[in-house]
């Protein structure tokens, strides 16, 4: 009875880190559209990391997550010039997830956590305009819940798919700033912006657990 639950005892292997540090940046193999970054004087390493296509998007949303709710909490600019500027800049982190990540598409469980983060982000950004341009005030009041309910799921769902516990933290960790909005006052955008866009860079600056997920196949971009 109890092996029918998804989370019995092998479904995670905990032999493998949550999260740890990226050796070095010649510590994986070539891989398409790899970035090596290494900064060395004499024989001292400054920086040494690399970036996978993966990392790339994760590193992407980051910076687009942070820009668009810091600028929705101090900059003063009017809501509908605002969502034109987030729809742009979502659009664009979408086009670029899909470009960086399409030669998993056809590959399961990936492909089916890439469709899911794609329609999340859309859905997001139609609530979000519409909330704004048609005067939705329920949803326009609780945009940084909305967005961190969002992506909460979305890591919540690429746990489970990818056997991670990393991402399940970090879908905690939004469930956490969702219980606290309402104690931060006025700055529920700043709170929402460090989450969501810290999270993101942290999956970028880490290699992080998938229990195998994606190294048994032909593609894999080790985490």
């Amino acid at each position: 009875m109890f092996r029918a639950f998804p989370f019995q005892t092998d479904f995670f292997n905990h032999e493998i880190p949550l999260l740890k540090r990226k050796q070095s940046a010649f510590a994986i193999e070539d891989l398409p559209g790899l970035w090596r970054l290494h900064w060395q004087l004499g024989q001292i390493t400054i920086f040494s990391t690399f970036y996978t296509r993966i990392d790339q998007a994760c590193l992407l949303w980051g910076i687009i997550s942070i820009i668009i709710f810091l600028t929705a909490q101090f900059a003063p600019i009017d809501w509908a010039t605002q969502a034109f500027f987030w729809s742009g800049l979502t659009l664009l982190g979408t086009g670029a997830m899909i470009k960086l990540s399409e030669k998993w598409a056809t590959i399961e469980p990936l492909n089916h956590i890439i469709s899911a983060w794609i329609f999340l982000m859309l859905a997001g950004l139609v609530l979000t305009d519409l909330s704004i341009f048609w005067g939705w005030a329920p949803i326009l009041t609780q945009l940084p819940l909305l967005w961190l309910a969002l992506n909460a799921f979305g890591y919540l769902y690429t746990g489970v798919k990818m056997r991670s516990r990393a991402f399940l933290l970090i879908c905690f960790v939004h469930l956490l700033a969702i219980a606290t909005l309402s104690y931060v006052g006025v700055w529920q955008f700043l709170e929402t912006g460090i989450v969501i866009g810290l999270s993101a860079v942290l999956l970028a600056e880490l290699q992080w657990d998938s229990s195998g997920v994606c190294a048994n196949h032909p593609l894999g971009e080790k985490p």
